[in-house]
């Protein structure tokens, strides 16, 4: 699962009945905006609805003695209107504003002298469009409050019950759709490229975790090792942002990105759901803003769909970090779904995990051999 840190780590997938406290307005106009609703409970647990599959990232900061620590989230789309609402107990202020066209963003700043561990903050998406988030308990009662309601309007119905809740154990791992072999890779020119591959998540941020307590850290390192080995038999420099299980923060992954001259950029990571939802399986690629971008995560999207059997979820343009902050082009693969019924046995096996790695090799030469 793609990380939406604060500074240091977010973990990045709803439920509670509390009451909010009245607010002048219903369902708010935010017809652009990718957040449909949001509450803020007395115990403290943020809740959002967003529209579905949204791309949320989140920050934090931690003020200065006279401003109150801050944590935002940024989501897909313009809200209607910027406003401030006067918060209570540990917070100040909540505030929905539009940091820049084409961004909403909710802020919770806290009162001066607060004290936040960032690394306690988890945002957590459980549905396609619900997710949330527990502030620290022990700071007090807060003022419940909250825009618009949680209730989705097209309700998910539940599949019949032998679909839902944690398997008895892994399906079969099934076959790929075109096996592929390190002779089937494309060629390029050798020594003419550099590739910076980043595996999600490391050390003690586990990311993702699903079926069999199965790690996205270890899935998505393996996977990553192997891209290296194949692209480096293509002649293509090769450098990791992490090699073993270690905690690597986003900034200097970005960092190592740009200052080494790469021409490509890939992060590889695995997603989840609730292990109530094995229903939701897929192969999902994100870029940020540039065609270039585009066109390499399309490059790496349509090589693993013709590989792996997978549900198609789409080439999609995202916010997250590691694919905003590196200059060149950049994709975000995210390779299926830990907690899905269908993906989760895939991603268990060592063979199907090759297989992975040499499709996303075969989509990364295929963009350098057309871009070069």
């Amino acid at each position: 699962m793609a990380e939406g840190r604060f500074r240091q780590r977010w973990l990045v997938a709803l439920f509670g009945s509390v009451c909010l406290a009245a607010s002048a307005w219903g369902l708010p106009g935010w017809a652009a905006s990718a957040l449909a609703a949001w509450r803020i409970t007395a115990d403290g647990l943020l809740e959002l609805r967003t529209s579905p599959y949204a791309n949320l990232s989140a920050s934090f900061d931690p003020g200065d003695g006279v401003q109150g620590p801050r944590l935002w989230i940024d989501l897909p789309g313009t809200p209607s209107r910027p406003r401030t609402l006067q918060a209570g107990g540990p917070l100040r202020q909540v505030r929905v504003g539009t940091p820049e066209p084409g961004v909403t963003r909710l802020v919770l700043e806290f009162q001066p002298g607060v004290q936040l561990d960032p690394a306690q903050l988890k945002l957590m998406g459980v549905d396609k469009d619900s997710w949330k988030l527990q502030l620290p308990p022990q700071l007090g009662r807060y003022l419940a409050l909250g825009e618009g309601s949680l209730v989705r309007p097209d309700p998910v119905v539940a599949a019949p019950s032998e679909g839902f809740g944690a398997p008895s154990g892994p399906a079969a791992p099934r076959q790929p759709l075109r096996p592929l072999r390190p002779a089937d890779l494309p060629s390029v020119a050798r020594g003419r490229f550099r590739v910076v591959i980043d595996p999600g998540h490391g050390g003690p941020d586990p990311g993702a975790i699903g079926i069999g307590s199965t790690q996205e850290k270890d899935v998505v390192l393996e996977i990553s090792q192997q891209v290296a080995e194949l692209l480096r038999g293509r002649g293509v420099d090769v450098l990791l942002t992490r090699t073993g299980d270690i905690d690597v923060d986003l900034p200097p992954r970005a960092q190592l990105a740009n200052g080494s001259g790469a021409d490509v950029f890939v992060s590889i990571h695995a997603n989840a759901l609730s292990m109530s939802r094995p229903d939701v399986n897929g192969l999902e690629t994100f870029y940020f803003q540039s065609q270039q971008g585009r066109s390499l995560a399309a490059a790496i999207h349509n090589s693993i769909m013709g590989t792996v059997r997978r549900e198609d979820r789409g080439v999609r343009e995202a916010r997250f970090y590691v694919i905003r902050a590196t200059r060149m082009p950049s994709s975000l693969v995210e390779v299926g779904f830990l907690t899905g019924a269908d993906d989760a046995p895939d991603l268990m096996d060592p063979a199907h995990r090759r297989q992975l790695a040499l499709a996303i090799s075969a989509g990364i030469l295929d963009y350098l051999r057309l871009a070069g």
